[in-house]
């Protein structure tokens, strides 16, 4: 068993028919902590500094769902066939339980399976995200097209705009993520395609005009909402409004961060999910 982000080979399982690339990192005991991931997102946009973290203590899989990176298929453009994908995912492993982390879109995704299939679920992180119809998440477009001509203009990584605050602290920790993300050198997954971009853009914006009040309020799992005190993407107002509707929720904001604070406070952020895990 891999014991790091960086040493841990590319596998593929059938998935009704269809190949998907997963990764797993730690040892074996327990349910596994699955993450799910950001729009866009592949196998190596996740922080090694999380993934580690957490590898130390359980065992993590990460995965490309539908049509993403290197799993075959077409990427589906609702959240709801995509929680469908990453249920049969976890049946394809013989996972019964796994504690879940949805970033972003992945915390889209993890509302709909604990919902749908709550005996998967035994307890659950939604970072930088937020409920169906939450305020600001259908202006994604607007969103990304000022944070790409911005950072063209400054000759930044989107992501300085996208995931981190705009002050000092916040861009060198922007650097150091951005380092740790090109610290892998081998067996690295492709980028998402357009085709991907474009159906999972349809995804959060049917998303941002639903109504998910009622689930949420059946959702029973322990859940521990996460972000950074400034999410431009996932507006910070949209993790308040998932901890007063979660019957059972508990909510960690961090200061002077965006829509990737998990990442900027990685160490805090991974003892915060271990000892969540571990309750």
């Amino acid at each position: 068993m891999a014991t790091t982000f960086n040493d841990a080979p590319t596998k593929t399982v059938q998935v009704d028919g269809t190949d998907f690339a997963y990764r797993v990192i730690g040892e074996a005991g327990g349910p596994p902590i699955v993450l799910l991931h950001h729009f866009t997102g592949v196998l190596d946009d996740w922080d090694p500094a999380v993934i580690d973290g957490l590898a130390r203590e359980r065992r993590v899989i990460i995965f490309d769902n539908r049509g993403v990176g290197r799993s075959q298929g077409k990427t589906p453009d609702s959240v709801e066939a995509m929680a469908k994908d990453a249920i049969a995912f976890f049946g394809a492993l013989g996972l019964t339980q796994v504690d879940l982390i949805g970033f972003s879109l992945g915390g889209f995704i993890a509302q709909v399976i604990a919902h749908d299939r709550p005996d998967l679920i035994r307890r659950m992180i939604l970072a930088g995200t937020g409920p169906a119809g939450g305020k600001g998440t259908s202006d994604l477009a607007a969103v990304l097209q000022g944070a790409f001509q911005n950072a063209a203009a400054q000759k930044k990584h989107p992501k300085h705009l996208l995931f981190f605050s705009q002050t000092k602290t916040s861009q060198a920790a922007a650097d150091a993520f951005l380092a740790r993300l090109q610290a892998r050198k081998n067996d690295r997954d492709p980028a998402a395609s357009n085709e991907t971009t474009q159906a999972q853009s349809a995804a959060i914006v049917q998303w941002g005009k639903s109504d998910g009040a009622k689930k949420l309020s059946a959702i029973s799992h322990p859940v521990l909402v996460a972000n950074g005190d400034n999410d431009i993407m996932v507006p910070t107002i949209n993790s308040v409004a998932l901890f007063q509707a979660l019957p059972n929720a508990e909510l960690s904001i961090f200061p002077d961060a965006g829509h990737g604070g998990i990442f900027q406070y990685h160490r805090e952020f991974t003892k915060q999910a271990l000892r969540f895990f571990a309750s």
